[in-house]
């Protein structure tokens, strides 16, 4: 089972960029514990981070040559304005989770639309780096026929 982990932009500043909102634990800190909940779900992963919208789109669409089973994207703000994102998560037709560490409908009115959360089977958000671990699991339980 091979996950492709994709986050987008700010994510790079974790631990600085409203700690209040996001936590106070930095983006290095976020890798080594996606690595470890797919290892716990027997589950490679690659995790990816970007502020470039096109290079996530370039990320996904990569995602058919390399083998993977599912996608676990926090596209973070591109959910709100990206349907170029939205559009290749739903050409590539591979099973797709969408995670957020806040959430996203409890925070400003903008933020209430998700065109990512459209392309994808489920949505993750306001556990903080517990909602990558809820859908890590729930990918590697999906694609084990549970």
């Amino acid at each position: 089972m091979k996950f492709l982990i994709l986050n987008g932009p700010n994510l790079n500043l974790l631990g600085r960029r409203e700690p209040e909102i996001y936590g106070k634990r930095d983006y290095a800190a976020l890798v080594a514990f996606v690595k470890e909940c797919c290892a716990s779900a027997g589950a490679e992963c690659e995790v990816f981070q970007t502020n470039h919208e096109g290079v996530l789109v370039d990320m996904i669409q990569g995602a058919l040559e390399t083998g993977v089973d599912a996608i676990i994207i926090n596209p973070a703000a591109y959910t709100h304005t990206s349907i170029a994102i939205a559009d290749a998560l739903r050409a590539v037709e591979i099973p797709a989770a969408e995670v957020h560490l806040s959430d996203i409908n409890a925070r400003e009115s903008y933020r209430h639309i998700s065109y990512a959360g459209e392309a994808c089977v489920a949505t993750f958000k306001g556990k903080g780096f517990d909602s990558y671990r809820d859908a890590i699991e729930f990918m590697a339980a999906r694609l084990a026929g549970k």
